[in-house]
This record gives C-alpha cells, sequence and structure tokens, in this order.
C-alpha cells in the first residue's frame, strides 16, 4: 500500500458510514397487531423487531470498532507561532517590515500575541506592498527602527524555545534565514540553530504527497478548514500556520516527542527538495548542475 493510499484510509476511516437503520420501503400498519404489510406482501412484527435490533447492535459495535480520531500530542497543546512580511523574497538581503509572535492554546485561541511594524531602512519596493499592504511612507511614518524590531523578535522567540515551546513557522526556512541575516546586519545575536520549529508546509507534503495543487498557505488553510483572514498579515499567518498545525496533529499520526518531529523535518525537507529538483530539471525549469537547498529550518 503507497503513502497515499494509508494516509486517504487513515483519514476515511475516522468517518465511517453509517449503516441503515430502517428500510426506506418499510411502511407499518399500527392496527394489524403483530402482522405488518410491505408492498402486497406481510411480514411479523417479530422478526422486524429482532432484525432492527440487530442493526442496532451492528451500528454500535462499528461506533464502537471505528478508529478514533488521532488525539492531538502533548507539545500541540502549546504553541508558539511566527510570522514575517518583507521587502522581497532574498533572505539574505531583504528586510523585516511586518511580524508576529504569539501562542495558541490547544484549541488553537491566541493566548498571548505580540505584533511589529518596522522601519526597514530601505524602500519596500511596489510589489513587496502589493502582497502586505505595507508602503515606504507608511513604515517610515509610523514604524520603529529595525534593530529594535529584530532584537524583541529574538527575544521572543528565545523565551519560547527556552521554555520547551515548538514555534509553528509556515516554509520556516524563510522566515528564520531572513530573520538571522537581519540580527546580523544590526549587531543583535542571531538565534543560529532553532529549535523546535513546526513547519506545515514540511509536514503536509510529508503525510498528504500526492495531492494535487498548490500549497501555499491560503490553499493549504483551506484544505484543513482554517479560516485565513487578511493572507499576507503577519499575525493573520501566523495564527493560521499555527491552526493548521494542529489540525494536521488531529488528522495524522504525528511523533508525540517535538523533539523526534524536529528531527524528522530535517530528513523529510531535504528530500523534499531532491525531490523538486528533479522534476525542475526534468521539465527544463533548473540546470543540471543546480540543486535546490534542502536545509531546514534555516539556511
Amino acid at each position: 500500500m503507497s503513502a497515499r493510499t494509508r494516509s486517504v484510509d487513515r483519514m476515511h476511516a475516522w468517518y465511517p458510514e453509517p449503516l441503515p437503520l430502517w428500510d426506506d420501503d418499510l411502511w407499518v400498519d399500527e392496527s394489524r397487531g403483530n402482522e405488518d404489510r410491505v408492498g402486497t406482501s406481510t411480514v411479523d412484527r417479530s422478526s422486524v423487531d429482532k432484525s432492527s435490533a440487530a442493526m442496532i447492535r451492528v451500528v454500535e459495535d462499528t461506533a464502537s470498532a471505528a478508529p478514533a480520531t488521532p488525539a492531538l500530542p502533548t507539545w500541540a497543546h502549546s504553541i508558539g507561532v511566527f510570522d514575517l512580511e518583507t521587502t522581497g523574497v532574498d533572505v539574505t538581503a531583504d528586510r523585516v517590515v511586518t511580524a508576529h509572535v504569539g501562542v495558541l492554546d490547544h484549541t488553537g485561541a491566541v493566548v498571548r500575541s505580540r505584533a511589529w511594524l518596522a522601519d526597514p531602512g530601505v524602500p519596500i519596493p511596489e510589489g513587496a506592498t502589493a502582497v502586505h499592504g505595507i508602503t515606504t511612507a507608511r513604515a517610515r511614518a509610523e514604524g520603529r527602527p529595525v534593530r529594535d524590531v529584530v532584537a524583541e523578535v529574538v527575544g521572543e522567540l528565545r523565551a519560547l524555545f527556552a521554555a520547551g515551546i515548538p514555534v509553528v513557522a509556515y516554509n520556516a526556512p524563510y522566515d528564520f534565514s531572513l530573520l538571522k541575516h537581519e540580527a546580523v546586519r544590526h549587531g543583535v545575536a542571531p538565534i543560529a540553530d532553532p529549535s523546535p520549529v513546526i513547519d506545515p508546509l514540511v509536514l503536509d507534503k510529508a503525510f498528504d504527497r500526492y495531492r494535487k495543487g498548490k500549497r501555499t498557505l491560503e490553499v493549504v488553510a483551506a484544505h484543513y478548514r482554517v479560516v485565513l483572514e487578511g493572507a499576507h498579515d503577519a499575525a493573520a499567518d501566523a495564527i493560521a500556520a499555527g491552526r493548521v498545525a494542529q489540525a494536521l496533529a488531529g488528522r495524522f499520526a504525528l511523533p508525540a516527542a517535538v523533539e523526534e518531529l524536529h528531527t524528522q523535518q530535517i530528513a523529510w525537507a531535504r528530500s523534499q527538495a531532491e525531490s523538486l529538483t528533479e522534476y525542475f530539471i526534468r521539465v527544463g525549469r533548473l540546470d543540471p548542475a543546480d540543486a535546490l537547498d534542502g536545509s531546514w529550518p534555516i539556511r
């Protein structure tokens, strides 16, 4: 059985199709005592009662035997969430514009939240503004010095890791790598090895490998029925990513130990990058001498 088949079977096993308790073609004439009419024939009520009771027992037995939805692992009861919106996609050169770090409880409710607007010190390209809505003029007028923002974001993340709280980041290498380069640029001690990290993008690809379609946060959130309002707002994206991580934990048998899950994601991310590299070379989008960097959760 393929990994895809196992995943699909597991998902559908949680929602067994109920057996019918009654035949829609059966009708009962109360005036006929123990004999009821079915179409043009007669049947004994006691046999109907016995048959119905047997059906009920089957339904009860089926319900009790059906696999239960996996309980959330302990690490998913309290998770940190982290997201950046930036001036571009180059993690080595682009700058932080907005940031969010928060904590969700086991229900996905926000129990702690901090948000920042920074003046990145450079013009924000129109393409980036079109994504997150922050203009250069607004960042300069309302944003705090980027060094202060970077230092506080790093401090919040360090506190979560020190407390053993995993931090969820969708496409984690982007956010953690850009934050690292920003920290170095502004004289802030960087987080060189963030851990434990939960990356819903890596998990979704690992456990539902063959599902067609895009894997953007908007698409994946909709797939797992997580509401994402205001995509590309740092707070909205961070919170939605955390809830997607919890949805994944509730659907698939993820490791109970978050340290083990962190280690497994390193291998999964590397394998996913290798597979994508092969595909890009095959369709002519990548030179055979090149390869995508599968380092995770930071590059």
